[in-house]
């Protein structure tokens, strides 16, 4: 039987809802000091009304503390879908109230295509987008690549850390604790801002011979985007705005940086790259990395949509990667992308729904699922050849040895299928508005595995029902479903609970 919440469930969700909100408030100040510094006074007057609605919202539902400052895991799951909902509903107005953004539909769009980090956009005209509104989109990656609720849990102690950790889709803990696990997520974060900021700087200074101003500019907006695996860039030509593979190649190594999981950092600052490389996770990112690029890379040859090999290896090595990590950049135009059929479509589908690793920044089915799934397929076919009797060692290494049980197994597997029967039902949308059934699915696994990708669908004047179901997609795939699945029970209860 169903309970209904009383006074006290509300007042526990909207506490920890009013702490992320502050968060996001204090965020906020950023762009509004970039469009201060720079005169555009009206993303200014936005700014302001944005962070005064996050920090009156946050402000007022802090005051309404619980008796016991501490969530159940019911409670934290419906904090996490929640702020995942309305934090890009707030931080949709300073786009709604510029010229470039055709709706609130259409400026929420983008909002929540930046928190999740897919990096699909509806923006108009975004050439002339005004610098510090430009700084809002790509910090938006930022904070939902690093979890604004993991933020939160920076900041503010109090109990229910371990539920809102693990709503917002992070697997393992690197250290003891979910603070102090936080904390080095987010350090982490800074010191790849920082390095990345002077690499790509130089690059763009040097090679591209940008000024100091510009040559900044474009290496934190796409240092943002390439490490939080998101996808927005300043331009609407993506990365081929820049013409060098000298860029391309200091944007990839982001990019992977961004797919690893923070265990993977954490493993590699610590020193600890022998046992590393015997987990089942990354073995698997490695061998699905090498067979898709192998898949497009024939499949492009066999098109012969590039006479050279050097075209076709930089092309379609980028792409792959940028589709593998989650990240959504492009060196082609989205038509060029579209053209890609056959093989080439097929591995760079596949590339964007398995996605990166788990506790990372990537999205899509995550490696570490596909590798287990793999594993438990292989032991059931083990176990039905070897004699009867035969033990099956079903044990597998990720950062220490663990066992791979019939649950884990059926949970992991239940997780990829809701995959891709998200990915199907984006793709049975897109057919409904009549696109055909190759743009849609590589439409639809762009969404829901939060990648960024597109071949021409998603723009300004898009319908809005196909529109409202990437929403959906985007939020669906970033949660990793539990969250939202907890969210509608809740809603449930409420209707129906006793």
């Amino acid at each position: 039987m169903l309970l209904r919440p009383d006074v006290d469930d509300f007042r526990a969700i909207a506490f920890y809802l009013g702490r992320i909100f502050l968060v996001v408030a204090f965020a906020g100040v950023l762009p509004l000091l970039w469009a201060s510094l720079g005169r555009e006074w009206g993303p200014f007057a936005s700014f302001l009304l944005m962070i005064g609605v996050y920090a009156v919202a946050g402000t007022a539902m802090i005051r309404v503390a619980p008796r016991e400052q501490r969530l159940d895991w019911g409670h934290g799951m419906v904090v996490v879908a929640v702020t995942w909902l309305v934090v890009p509903a707030i931080g949709a107005i300073p786009f709604l109230l510029s010229d470039h953004w055709g709706g609130p539909l259409d400026a929420y769009f983008d909002a929540m295509s930046g928190l999740t980090t897919t990096g699909l956009s509806v923006v108009q005209d975004l050439d002339h987008l005004a610098p510090s509104l430009n700084f809002w989109r790509h910090l938006l990656h930022f904070l939902g690549g690093q979890g604004i609720v993991i933020a939160a849990l920076v900041l503010f102690a109090g109990g229910g850390a371990t539920t809102l950790y693990y709503g917002e889709a992070r697997d393992d803990l690197v250290l003891p604790s979910v603070r102090s696990t936080a904390r080095f997520i987010w350090s982490a974060a800074v010191v790849h801002l920082a390095v990345g900021l002077v690499v790509l700087g130089t690059i763009a200074w040097v090679v591209l011979g940008f000024d100091w101003k510009r040559s900044l500019f474009h290496a934190l907006m796409i240092l943002f985007a390439a490490f939080d695996t998101g996808g927005f860039s300043p331009q609407s030509t993506s990365i081929a705005y820049y013409h060098s593979a000298v860029f391309e190649l200091g944007v990839a190594v982001f990019m992977l940086a961004g797919a690893l999981s923070f265990g993977v950092h954490f493993a590699l600052w610590r020193g600890n790259r022998r046992e590393l490389f015997r987990n089942l996770e990354l073995r698997t990112i490695i061998a699905t990395f090498v067979v898709t690029m192998t898949i497009t890379m024939i499949g492009l040859a066999a098109y012969g949509v590039y006479g050279e090999l050097t075209g076709l290896t930089r092309q379609g090595f980028f792409q792959i990667l940028s589709a593998h990590s989650g990240t959504g950049f492009s060196t082609v135009p989205a038509a060029e992308l579209a053209r890609w059929g056959g093989l080439a479509f097929g591995g760079m589908a596949l590339a964007m729904a398995l996605g990166g690793m788990s506790s990372s920044t990537a999205g899509g089915v995550k490696a570490l699922r596909v590798g287990l799934t793999i594993r438990a397929i292989t032991d059931e076919i083990r176990a039905v050849l070897l004699p009867h009797g035969a033990v099956v060692d079903r044990t597998y290494f990720q950062y220490r040895p663990r066992r791979l049980t019939d649950g884990l197994a059926a949970t992991v597997m239940s997780s990829s299928l809701l995959y891709v029967a998200l990915y199907l039902v984006g793709a049975g949308a897109g057919i409904a508005y009549g696109y055909p059934l190759e743009a849609a699915l590589f439409e639809s696994i762009s969404a829901g595995a939060n990648v960024g990708l597109s071949v021409g669908i998603t723009g300004a004047g898009m319908p809005v029902g196909l529109q409202i179901v990437y929403l959906l997609q985007m939020w669906l795939g970033r949660l990793e479903f539990v969250a939202v699945f907890a969210f509608a029970g809740f809603l449930w209860s409420i209707v129906a609970g006793r």
